[in-house]
């Protein structure tokens, strides 16, 4: 398995096809690419420095960036929630502007933030379409981490539309994981990094880290929620197989700190409930 150094000895094909597209601009032009991020930032924080090295590229955004409450948007002055997500997509196009992608390429569900894991079901079917009509052969998206519900959000669907489709077609998508957040061992928010397993660990040049700072710079509402992340560096990995059932660490998830109308717990009773009425109870990896 790849090292912090990003080498390994004997790469298996997943961790291959990742350095292909994610490495060399050359093998990535034959990948179509879906990432599917639970907000705008998400992309950048995760993946900017790749984004112009895919050029066959679809970003789908599950939510609008925008929470029903006020004391949680990034300018509280605003008029109205509305008001508020079409910031966020200005926001979000100036950013990936400096990287070569434009509004043709953007795709949203416009779920309201913090609640993309309402109706998992729905959410898994809409990811479904979105796959079929792109038929990408690589999605990017986040990990199982406890970092934010709408993140885990995102994760399900994607794991439960490429479940769906292997029971049809006995195929799917390669799913590849750009590092994002969550809360660690010590309670502190550990940022860039997984969850305890390799990772390809890709290095900025300058001229990327420069490019990558003026693009998290164009998200203006969403500065003090950044501050914590870094530009070194991006980490990457082919996705585990997730049971949704199981929490994805023992303790408290980082999103719990907050009030944000949700636990883990509900959050796998919510996942379970939807493998059910999607006829993919039992699909995931055996315990």
């Amino acid at each position: 398995m790849p090292t912090s150094s990003g080498h390994s000895p004997a790469p298996s094909p997943s961790w291959t096809r990742v350095y292909r597209v994610l490495r060399h601009p050359a093998p990535a032009a034959e990948e179509r690419v879906l990432l599917v991020a639970a907000h705008p930032d998400d992309e950048t924080i995760g993946a900017g420095a790749r984004l112009e090295l895919l050029p066959n590229l679809r970003i789908l955004h599950l939510t609008d960036g925008a929470p029903l409450e006020r004391r949680w948007w990034g300018d509280p002055t605003l008029a109205t929630r509305e008001v508020y997500a079409r910031f966020r997509r200005r926001e979000l196009e100036a950013a990936l502007a400096l990287a070569g992608v434009g509004p043709g390429q953007l795709r949203t569900l416009g779920i309201t933030d913090q609640c993309a894991s309402e109706d998992l079901v729905a959410l898994t079917r809409a990811m479904r379409d979105e796959i079929a009509e792109w038929a990408p052969s690589v999605i990017l998206t986040h990990p199982y981490e406890g970092g934010h519900p709408d993140h885990d959000a995102a994760a399900f669907a994607v794991h439960a539309a490429c479940r769906a489709l292997r029971a049809v077609s006995g195929g799917a998508p390669l799913v590849v994981e750009f590092a994002c957040y969550h809360l660690a061992t010590d309670g502190t928010l550990r940022t860039g990094a997984f969850l305890g397993r390799s990772a390809a660990t890709l290095r900025l040049t300058a001229e990327q880290r420069e490019r990558k700072k003026q693009m998290l710079a164009c998200f203006r509402t969403q500065q003090r929620t950044l501050s914590p992340f870094g530009i070194s560096v991006e980490r990457f990995r082919p996705a585990p197989a997730y049971d949704f059932s199981d929490p994805p660490h023992a303790g408290r998830l980082h999103y719990e700190q907050f009030d944000w109308g949700i636990t883990g717990e509900e959050w796998q009773v919510r996942a379970e409930a939807a493998l059910r009425a999607l006829g993919l109870a039992g699909t995931g990896p055996r315990r």
